[in-house]
């Protein structure tokens, strides 16, 4: 397995550390996830009014939020199921993080800034994977899973 994480910080706000992490606990959930071949994520940090574009113009809530997901893999259940190239890269999609989500949530958990910035990247990477939290077995299950790499990557709480 090889894992391109196409990084952006439109904030340049993070250091090389906080980039290479997020690439790392991207790897390391493509790792557990047991993703095969070449694998692309992009990942895009933002600041908050860009975080509200993109969540008012693309999900109809003209409101902040912390992360983003828009999965190239994903189907409706109507839709054929998506057929992929096996000599092509693997394109999962787009997690979007807001870079002021990151920091207050942090303050609100109890956390540091850079478990925050793992949980929120997880929890994206996750959606790009399928998984949500509509329900609550779901979420149950999302969650746990995060938790599962993030304490295998070494980042708890």
């Amino acid at each position: 397995m090889n894992v391109t994480v196409d990084f952006h910080d439109e904030t340049n706000e993070l250091s090389n550390e906080q980039q290479k992490l997020v690439e790392e606990v991207i790897i390391k959930a493509a790792e557990l996830e047991g993703l095969k071949g070449e694998v692309e994520v992009s990942i895009t940090i933002v600041d908050e009014r860009r975080i509200q574009e993109v969540n008012r113009d693309y999900r109809g809530k003209d409101t902040p939020t912390d992360v983003i997901s828009f999965a190239l893999n994903e189907q409706s259940e109507d839709e054929l199921a998506i057929e992929t190239d096996p000599d092509m890269p693997n394109v999962l999609g787009d997690i979007i993080i807001s870079l002021s989500h990151i920091k207050s949530q942090a303050e609100e958990y109890g956390h540091t800034f850079n478990r925050e910035l793992g949980f929120l990247t997880v929890h994206g990477m996750l959606h790009l994977l399928g998984y949500d939290h509509l329900t609550e077995a779901e979420e149950k299950e999302m969650f746990s899973r995060q938790e599962d790499i993030l304490s295998a990557y070494g980042l708890t709480r």
